[in-house]
């Protein structure tokens, strides 16, 4: 909500930062009382410090009680008056959107650096205490479902994520509760195809589990990495009355791999994902995308 109007009000002073400023007789440019004073036998207008301007006795006086024309009614004055205000009000707007931006991201402290090379930027969450690199082109994509999500702007079906248990209902203390790589990746599997279910007519997954692995990264923690592919056919004509009119074809045929890691009690699953006909030319990214991700300790 503060972050909205933060927004709402930097936008509005953009588009006003160079505008005129409507004033009338007993004001100047800042909206302050002008309040006579005698000096010299002529009265003076007193303005505000922060415009740094000051009554020029040629314009004279010609109001009834006494009182100079105000400055911001003349043109020479009024460029003297907009050129001087309008600074302030810039200085507000680039304050405004710096305090917006710290807003909208809260507590969550992200943290975005290129690594060596500029082919890889590194992703940091430290509120939720995960990091991994990622390839410089990808675009994050936010409402996927996940805790985060990035893919190729051009291959879509190339991207990753990176998905957490619930703090409330898991109690994870090493990734071996998942009990040997073999059976965290039947598991790993399972919920793929669970999330893939589909209602169509005519449907048919095939899959199977690659490889299932453990390592300890120079984390001093164990990760669990998983393989597997998954094709699906369908057929066109699912209505079909005849057997041979309902041919099934190749939909897709998918790599998934994924990263398995367990700390503050959660478990993190970094997934990752490529056509099989591209994964030759992707593998190279995805495998140093896997290879650096780490788990960590999120600080009280």
């Amino acid at each position: 909500m503060h972050a909205r109007w933060l927004i709402h009000v930097a936008a509005t002073l953009s588009r006003t930062a160079n505008a005129p400023i409507p004033m009338s007789s007993r004001t100047c440019c800042s909206g302050l009382p002008a309040t006579p004073r005698r000096q010299a036998g002529h009265h003076t207008l007193p303005l505000p410090a922060a415009c740094g301007l000051a009554f020029d006795p040629e314009f004279g006086s010609s109001s009834r009680r006494g009182r100079p024309p105000p400055l911001c009614c003349t043109s020479t004055a009024r460029t003297r008056v907009v050129a001087s205000c309008s600074v302030p009000r810039r200085n507000v707007l680039s304050t405004l959107l710096s305090a917006s931006t710290v807003l909208l991201l809260g507590p969550r402290q992200i943290t975005l650096a290129e690594t060596t090379g500029g082919a890889f930027r590194e992703y940091i969450d430290t509120f939720d205490g995960y990091s991994f690199i990622y390839p410089k082109g990808w675009i994050q994509v936010k409402g996927a479902g996940a805790d985060i999500f990035f893919r190729d702007p051009v291959l879509l079906d190339v991207n990753m994520s990176v998905d957490i248990s619930s703090p409330s209902s898991s109690t994870y203390k090493t990734v071996e509760d998942l009990g040997p790589p073999e059976k965290a990746a039947e598991g790993v599997l399972k919920q793929y195809l669970t999330e893939f279910m589909s209602t169509r007519l005519g449907v048919r997954r095939e899959s199977n589990v690659l490889s299932a692995s453990s390592k300890v990264a120079d984390d001093g923690k164990l990760y669990y990495e998983v393989e597997v592919n998954i094709k699906s056919y369908a057929s066109n004509n699912e209505l079909a009355v005849m057997p041979k009119d309902r041919v099934q074809s190749l939909e897709w045929d998918r790599r998934y791999l994924t990263v398995l890691g367990v700390e503050n009690n959660q478990l993190y699953a970094l997934r990752l994902q490529t056509p099989e006909r591209l994964l030759s030319e992707e593998e190279g990214d995805l495998r140093r995308v896997m290879d650096s991700f780490r788990v960590n300790k999120i600080q009280a």
